[in-house]
């Protein structure tokens, strides 16, 4: 072979699936579930071993899941096991200051109250969501996952598409799926370049028990180092996404659990009472990166392979998540129609589908961050009096909750909790 990247083609191919989804994470398999409702079988490889996904320990991690996105986990079957273990966000409070001294008198605040369609989102944790979906994939015959593999080539014609595991095994399908990350390796051997650039902050996350209860009301607290995001979990615990300079960040990081509180405190407050730590902290460094493409020849990017972006709007599961509903929706259409599913035309929907609202996310997410992640008082003064005319009219208001909520724009079928 010409190029190390390629895996062997027959052009005469017996596939092994429909698609091969590469990446374990939360994405991968929700395609797998969502394509299986039409019928197309899924092989998903994992690097990771199944006992790491499915550990049942609470480690700190948290998902915030627009309304959109719980409808379509009630699509694919998975909400009513998660019903009972998600906390409802019922209120969003947004406010500006610095640590320390309280916020701006200028405050967003959305009510779900203020929409029909009930709570905006839900808080999840990671050890609930995971274990659902190895459940969900363990049960369903269209779906095989192979586990602690890794993929070190691949190749597509017109025929088909293959992959070549570390194993030394090949696997054939109609189409790859990319749901391997930021730095997605089946991005990479396709030849599609990224764009974007690093932030200079990391994100800092946890889970803290507190006093007081939170009343299911979502806290972003804009601070000029980066925002600190208080979102309320099951009983008197909430998820702490708290965004710093890489040099704060890592300081932080390294100290103990109790100065690490005491770091926290002041961006905190006290309106939730005494708190402490719950499970384990975690950092993750922020930048954004967008696939220059989402498709090439019988490939497809969902989730991070395609757009990594600023956790500012709580929109990156949620995001990857519109990606699968998309995709799962266009490859499940064409098949209907007797198109092969991976063809130019039909990857082609998918793109147009999603491009745009991606990058408009992106370009908000960026512009929101740049604007509030600074102390420049003018632009402090005119955001504050931003916040304040948004919270002051309620059609404004009502169409930032629907935003949130994931209730806008062209969307697929899942996310209005209809089944394919």
């Amino acid at each position: 072979m010409d190029n190390p990247t390629d895996a062997p083609i027959l052009k005469s191919m017996t596939f092994d699936s429909d698609l091969i989804i590469i990446g374990g994470g939360l994405n991968g398999p929700a395609l797998a579930l969502a394509a299986a409702q039409g019928g197309l079988s899924s092989t998903v490889i994992d690097t990771l071993p199944v006992a790491s996904r499915a550990a049942t320990d609470f480690d700190g991690r948290s998902y915030a899941l627009a309304l959109a996105t719980q409808r379509l986990l009630k699509a694919i079957g998975l909400w009513d096991e998660l019903a009972e273990k998600a906390q409802p966000m019922l209120e969003i409070k947004v406010t500006d200051g610095r640590a320390g001294e309280g916020p701006s008198p200028f405050f967003l605040h959305f009510d779900h109250a203020e929409i029909e369609e009930g709570p905006m989102g839900y808080m999840i944790e990671d050890r609930y969501l995971r274990r659902a979906f190895i459940d969900a994939m363990d049960a369903n015959p269209k779906i095989t996952l192979r586990n602690e593999e890794t993929v070190i080539a691949q190749a597509s014609d017109l025929h088909g598409a293959s992959v070549t595991l570390a194993s030394g095994e090949t696997l054939r399908a109609r189409l790859l799926i990319g749901s391997d990350g930021r730095r997605s390796g089946t991005a990479e051997r396709a030849g599609i370049k990224r764009t974007g650039w690093n932030y200079g902050q990391t994100a800092l996350v946890c889970a803290i028990e507190h006093e007081k209860p939170h009343g299911g009301i979502a806290h972003q607290f804009f601070m000029p180092s980066g925002p600190l995001a208080i979102l309320p979990l099951t009983g008197n615990r909430s998820s702490v996404v708290w965004s710093e300079t890489d040099a704060n960040a890592a300081r932080i990081q390294a100290l103990d659990t109790e100065e690490y509180l005491d770091a926290l405190r002041p961006a905190f407050g006290d309106f939730l009472g005494e708190i402490k730590l719950a499970g384990a902290r975690f950092t993750y460094p922020l930048n954004l990166t967008i696939a220059e493409r989402f498709i090439a020849e019988r490939l497809a990017l969902i989730g991070d392979a395609a757009h990594g972006m600023h956790p500012i709007a709580g929109q990156g599961l949620n995001a990857g998540l519109r990606d699968v509903a998309a995709l799962a929706e266009v490859m499940i259409l064409a098949m209907r129609r007797g198109e092969d599913i991976a063809s130019p035309l039909v990857l082609e929907r998918y793109q147009q589908w999603r491009r745009f609202d991606t990058t408009t996310l992106a370009a908000a997410t960026d512009t929101f961050n740049r604007l509030f992640s600074n102390d420049n008082p003018f632009l402090r003064l005119g955001r504050d009096l931003g916040m304040g005319l948004i919270n002051s009219v309620p059609s404004l208001r009502r169409n930032f909750i629907r935003e949130a909520a994931g209730l806008t724009g062209d969307l697929p079928k899942l996310m209005t909790g209809r089944a394919l």
